[in-house]
């Protein structure tokens, strides 16, 4: 006959044996980190996109600024000559001035709305650039054997990590920037 303090003993230690197995079975990860901001911001190609986006988006809003002085100047004019206007006049001026604004509207989405001119225009000059960091990583991650790569510049739980754990100047060496 068997004993059933073995019995349960045997069970018991079998029951926490097949729970923890998983903890000693699993692999350790290999965790690395970029910064991000630091890698655009030492890519000359990055810098030289910025500028352009730049000076596109003022030579818009001077575009956007004129048409909005323009705006004034006619609501200006009207308030100051209202009295003399006929109704029929009256009624041009306000249209002429509604159109006016509706298009200084116009222009702002059109340039820096959310599928504007200057979104896709960013998305020509940015995305290639991030693409060519994407493969970069994805070739290092693989070369090295990192399991994750994590952008320490957007991730405002980190509070400490080691220097060794960062690799954006291997990714910059990579791009040929450093």
């Amino acid at each position: 006959m068997v004993n059933s303090k073995w019995l349960n003993g045997t069970f018991l230690a079998l029951f926490f044996t097949l729970l923890s197995m998983p903890l000693w079975a699993q692999k350790q990860q290999s965790i690395v980190y970029i910064d991000m901001q630091y890698i655009l911001k030492n890519l000359p190609q990055y810098e030289s996109a910025n500028e352009q986006l730049a000076l596109i988006s003022k030579r818009w809003q001077k575009e956007i600024d004129a048409a909005q002085q323009d705006a004034r100047v006619l609501v200006s004019n009207y308030q100051t000559e209202q009295i003399f206007l006929s109704d029929d006049q009256k009624k041009r001026r306000e249209e002429e001035i509604v159109n006016k604004e509706n298009e200084v509207l116009e222009l702002k989405r059109k340039y820096f709305g959310k599928d504007g001119e200057l979104y896709k225009k960013r998305e020509a000059l940015i995305k290639p650039i991030q693409d060519e960091i994407y493969t970069v990583l994805q070739d290092l991650a693989s070369e090295k054997k990192f399991d994750i790569v994590k952008d320490r510049s957007s991730d405002p739980s980190l509070i400490y990590m080691s220097a060794k754990l960062d690799i954006s100047d291997q990714v910059l060496q990579k791009l040929g920037a450093k």
